[in-house]
């Protein structure tokens, strides 16, 4: 999959596309639909699978002062975009001169004249240009004066009838419910981010773990979480483990942490990306009067992961 961060001077394989348009933060079911259907026109006609997103995430610019919400940071987003198939991704950087930017500059300056894309395919309530002055009528229009087609994409529905949404995901991430929020997903809800010293209690408590800040991640529910883990590199084989999410009551910590013990994992990954999927919350974060009630309970989480991801081979 390649990566595009400008629409202009691109190489000619990348250009006549069928383009998925959208912010995708989650890349959930409702969005793998939109990329779906172009990915299913793109084969029909031929031209290579491009994904138009910005970075950063329109809220995340209007209101930076805001929590982090994000579900998929932009290496997540392109590991969920690389897994569906994903020939082309332009990364638009969303500054004050593109979020002035006119529906009609967006789609001849960008879609147009810089893309040259074939076909367009967005969800029925996608905005673009200055205060989402565009809609899925405008572009229609635009597209027929320019020579590209539209389709819009319906939103989905899943089996219960809720429709697939960054924000219905979100509040299941809030409470702790990863199983749901997979459902919604479509895969198990991800944390990345690289491995930091912390202070090395675990290794000295007998169950050493990497440590990654959680950034521009939506803040799950605190507490331990069934996990597997791997590193973001070619070839890298998923651990099972146990994490534990948040800000640690007996030695508390300033910014929530996700510390991940692996099971069966001994390499030292200081400075690498680990990839953590969360499964399954197993309790939430509790002060111990000792130490040692703290590793008997540690031992009693490793054995209510291990029954939890077992469970899943089965």
């Amino acid at each position: 999959m390649r990566l595009f961060r400008h629409p202009n001077n691109l190489p000619d394989e990348a250009l006549g596309a069928v383009v998925a348009l959208g912010n995708f933060d989650g890349v959930h079911l409702g969005h793998q639909a939109v990329i779906g259907e172009a990915a299913r026109i793109a084969r029909l006609t031929g031209r290579p699978l491009c994904v138009l997103t910005f970075e950063p995430h329109t809220r995340s610019f209007f209101h930076p002062d805001q929590p982090p919400f994000r579900l998929t940071p932009l290496r997540a987003k392109l590991h969920a975009l690389e897994a569906l198939g994903v020939d082309q991704v332009m990364v638009m950087a969303f500054d004050q001169p593109f979020s002035q930017m006119s529906p009609e500059d967006f789609a001849v300056k960008v879609l147009s004249g810089g893309l040259h894309i074939t076909h367009a395919v967005a969800g029925a309530n996608f905005g673009y240009g200055h205060k989402h002055a565009g809609t899925m009528e405008t572009l229609v229009e635009a597209g027929g004066r320019l020579g590209f087609g539209v389709s819009i994409v319906a939103p989905v529905r899943g089996p219960d009838g809720v429709i697939y949404s960054a924000t219905a995901i979100r509040k299941l991430v809030v409470a702790g419910d990863p199983r749901r929020a997979a459902s919604l997903l479509g895969r198990p809800l991800e944390i990345d981010g690289h491995v930091i010293s912390g202070d090395r209690r675990g290794r000295l408590l007998g169950f050493p773990t990497a440590n990654i800040k959680l950034g521009e991640y939506l803040r799950p529910a605190y507490g331990i979480y069934a996990i597997r883990a791997r590193l973001d590199r070619p070839g890298a084989t998923w651990f099972d483990g146990v994490a534990n999410l948040g800000i640690r009551p007996m030695w508390r910590t300033e910014e929530p942490v996700l510390e991940a013990h692996l099971f069966k994992f001994s390499e030292d990954i200081y400075g690498q990306v680990l990839r953590v999927q969360l499964f399954d919350r197993l309790r939430g974060e509790a002060r111990f009067e000792s130490v040692d009630a703290l590793v008997e309970q540690v031992e009693r989480d490793k054995a209510a992961a291990r029954r939890v991801l077992e469970a899943l081979d089965r």
